[in-house]
């Protein structure tokens, strides 16, 4: 429980089946529960890219708009959240509401499994330092390097372990696609780098969104592995 709500102040569940309001998320876990859900995927969707969702088309467009959502394996439900934030300048904190919304009950979209997302994400950043690297563009230096050591950091830390029960590859896809995903914010956050001409940063673009695009597919993989293992029989 504390890993769903980390530092966030409040998180309640709107629209559970039998519920009149909003509940808190323990009870929310354990209506579902009583309700058949037996395992909880992860979709991480962005414009033009639905992974992880199944529909309907309304439970698909919220998820999009947050871009996150909770996928129940068991029962056809989905969770999509809203964050605010509320409380006083200097004491802010984010509540959030998770929309439960009836989904379909079909394979996720775009998910691979985790050894294609392996594979995939090697290949990837493979590529795009090629091309980032002729450019001159690529995210490197000490900005990177700050960022990088700070994700070590965290996950050194355990927060970005995953749960006991997760197989040994599901880590190191996560660890590895996080790792990308600092790169590529480095990337972005520092403007256009060395690309000087239109075409340089069309390609820079070009080279980062297929490699970002990929991250996203094998966080997604890494942790819903557990539930891909159980529905295959595999323990």
């Amino acid at each position: 429980m504390l890993a769903i709500v980390g530092e966030d102040a409040v998180h309640r569940v709107e629209g559970l089946p039998g519920e009149s309001g909003p509940v808190g998320l323990t009870l929310a876990l354990g209506r579902l529960r009583a309700l058949g859900v037996s395992g909880l995927r992860v979709a991480l969707p962005a414009p033009g890219h639905p992974l992880g969702l199944s529909g309907p088309p309304e439970f698909n467009a919220r998820a999009m708009d947050a871009q996150e959502a909770v996928i129940c394996h068991g029962a056809g439900f989905g969770l999509v959240p809203e964050v605010s934030e509320a409380g006083p300048v200097g004491d802010v904190h984010a509540e959030v509401v998770w929309r439960c919304l009836a989904v379909r009950e079909a394979p996720p979209a775009d998910v691979p499994s985790l050894g294609e997302a392996e594979r995939e994400l090697a290949e990837a950043l493979r590529d795009a330092t090629e091309v980032l690297s002729r450019l001159d563009v690529a995210a490197s230096g000490p900005v990177a390097e700050a960022a990088v050591d700070a994700y070590r950091a965290r996950a050194e830390r355990g927060r970005e372990v995953l749960a006991p029960g997760y197989p040994g590859r599901a880590v190191r896809v996560l660890e590895l696609a996080q790792r990308v995903g600092v790169l590529i914010d480095v990337a972005y956050e520092n403007g256009h780098g060395g690309a000087v001409s239109a075409s340089e940063m069309a390609a820079r673009g070009e080279a980062l969104r297929p490699v970002e695009r990929t991250a996203r597919r094998a966080q997604v993989a890494a942790y819903n592995s557990v539930v891909e293992e159980r529905e295959r029989g595999v323990r």
